[in-house]
C-alpha cells in the first residue's frame, strides 16, 4: 500500500468513527426520551446543537489549517469528540447532554475541515472523486454501524452503554493522526510549497472563493442536501415506529442496514461515474450529482405516499443511493475549484454554510412540526429542498469548466 493510500485507510477508518459518534445518538432517542423526560422539540435540539457548534468553529480550524500542522490539529478534534462522546453517556439532565453534544461538535469540526484537504494533496486532480468517495464512504457506513451499535447496545447495555463503547476507541485514533507528517501543499495542483510548510494567503485568495461561481453553487446544492439528509438521519428511525408501526430494534436494524448498503454503492458509484466522465466532460462532477438529486425527489415523496412497508422501505433505499452518489462529486468539485494554500478554509466555508443551513436547523424544524401536524406531514420538507440541491448542480454546469481551468498554471 503507497503512502498515500496508507493516509486514505487510515483517514477513512478516523471519519468512520466520526459518523458512528454522531449517528448514535439517533438510534437510542426513545429511551433516551423516556428517562430524561424530553419533548420532540428537545430531541431535535440535540442534533441542531451538535452541529451549530461544528459549523461554527469549522471556519476557526479551517483558518488554523491553511497556515498550521494539519496532523495536530485533527488529533485534537479526535481526542475532544471522543472525550464528549463519553460524557454523553453519563448525562442526568438535558443541559448535560447538550454541553456533551457540543463538545462532539468542536471535536469533529477540528477534523472535517482539514482532512479533505490534507488527501486533496495526497492524490491529483483527475482521481479526486473516487478518492474522497473512499474517505465519503465513511458517512454510510458510520451512520449505518451507529445506528446497528446504537440499537444493539441499547438493548443489550442501555442506551448509555452505546456511548461508551463508541466514545474509548477515538483516543487511540488521535495519537495516531498525530503521527502522520504534512505533506506537500499544492505540490499535485502544479502549484508547490517546499517542505509543505504553512500557507500565509492573502485576503484577495479567500475572497476569491465568493467570486467562484461553480463553488458557490456548489454550496448552495449541498446545503439544499444536507437540509433534507439532516432530517431524514434524525428522524426515519422513528418515523418508521410511530407512522409503520415498526418496533425500535427493528426500526433501527433495517435503517441501518439500508443506509449501509444503499451509501456503499451510492458513494462509489458517483466517486467512480464522476472521474470517469470527467475525461469527456469538464461538467461531468455537477451532471451525476444533479440528476442523481433529481431522480432521488420522486423516490423521497414516494415513502410519504405508498402503504405497502416493503415498497416504503425500497423507495427510502433507492433514495438514499441517489443522495449518496453526490457525495464524491460534489466533494470534489471544492478540491479542484480552490487555490490549495485557502483548501482547507474552502472546506470549512462549506461546512458553516451546509450545516449552518442545512441539518443543523433541520432536525429542530422536523420535531416542531411533528409535534404540530404530524411527523408524516413534516417530511415532506425533504423532497422539496432535494430538487433545489438538482437545480443548483445544473446550474453549476454551466461555470465549472472555467473556474478549473483559472486556477491551472
Amino acid at each position: 500500500m503507497s503512502g498515500a493510500h496508507w493516509v486514505l485507510a487510515l483517514l477513512f477508518g478516523v471519519n468512520l468513527l466520526n459518523y458512528i459518534d454522531r449517528q448514535i445518538l439517533y438510534a437510542v432517542f426513545p429511551p433516551l426520551q423516556t428517562e430524561l423526560g424530553l419533548s420532540d422539540t428537545q430531541l431535535g435540539l440535540l442534533a441542531s446543537a451538535f452541529m451549530w457548534v461544528y459549523l461554527s468553529t469549522a471556519p476557526i480550524f479551517g483558518l488554523l489549517a491553511d497556515r498550521r500542522s494539519r496532523p495536530r490539529l485533527m488529533a485534537f478534534g479526535v481526542g475532544l469528540w471522543s472525550v464528549a462522546t463519553v460524557f454523553s453517556g453519563m448525562v442526568r439532565h438535558f443541559g448535560d447532554l447538550l454541553l456533551g453534544r457540543a463538545g462532539v461538535g468542536v471535536g469533529e469540526a477540528s477534523y472535517g475541515a482539514v482532512a479533505p484537504a490534507m488527501l486533496s494533496d495526497h492524490f491529483p486532480p483527475a482521481a479526486r472523486g473516487r478518492m474522497l468517495a473512499v474517505f465519503s464512504m465513511a458517512i454510510p457506513v458510520g451512520s449505518a454501524l451507529g445506528y446497528l451499535l446504537g440499537g444493539v447496545l441499547e438493548q443489550t447495555l442501555g442506551w448509555r452503554a452505546a456511548f461508551f463503547v463508541v466514545g474509548l476507541p477515538g483516543l487511540l485514533l488521535a495519537w495516531r493522526v498525530g503521527a502522520l507528517s504534512e505533506p506537500v501543499r499544492g505540490g499535485l495542483d502544479g502549484v508547490s510549497r517546499a517542505g509543505g510548510q504553512p500557507a500565509r494567503p492573502d485576503a484577495g485568495k479567500y475572497l476569491e472563493l465568493l467570486r467562484t461561481p461553480s463553488y458557490v453553487l456548489n454550496c448552495l446544492a449541498m446545503t439544499a442536501m444536507t437540509f433534507a439528509i439532516g432530517g431524514l438521519a434524525a428522524w426515519v428511525p422513528t418515523y418508521l415506529v410511530r407512522v409503520r408501526g415498526m418496533a425500535l430494534a427493528q426500526a433501527n436494524l433495517t435503517f441501518g442496514l439500508l443506509t449501509l448498503v444503499s451509501g456503499v454503492g451510492g458513494t462509489m458509484m458517483g466517486g467512480w461515474l464522476g472521474d470517469r466522465l470527467l475525461r469527456r466532460m469538464p461538467a461531468a462532477y455537477f451532471l451525476v450529482s444533479g440528476v442523481g438529486l433529481a431522480l432521488s425527489v420522486p423516490c423521497a415523496a414516494a415513502v410519504l405516499l405508498l402503504e405497502d412497508r416493503l415498497w416504503v422501505l425500497t423507495a427510502i433505499f433507492l433514495a438514499e443511493v441517489l443522495i449518496f452518489l453526490n457525495t464524491g462529486p460534489l466533494n470534489a468539485i471544492i478540491a479542484n475549484v480552490s487555490r490549495a494554500e485557502v483548501r482547507a478554509t474552502a472546506y470549512a466555508a462549506n461546512i458553516f454554510l451546509i450545516h449552518a443551513l442545512g441539518d443543523a436547523i433541520s432536525p429542530t424544524i422536523v420535531g416542531i412540526l411533528s409535534d404540530r401536524k404530524g411527523l408524516a406531514a413534516a417530511f415532506w420538507v425533504a423532497p422539496a429542498s432535494l430538487a433545489l440541491a438538482a437545480l443548483s448542480c445544473f446550474w453549476g454546469m454551466r461555470y465549472l469548466a472555467a473556474d478549473v481551468r483559472r486556477l491551472r498554471p
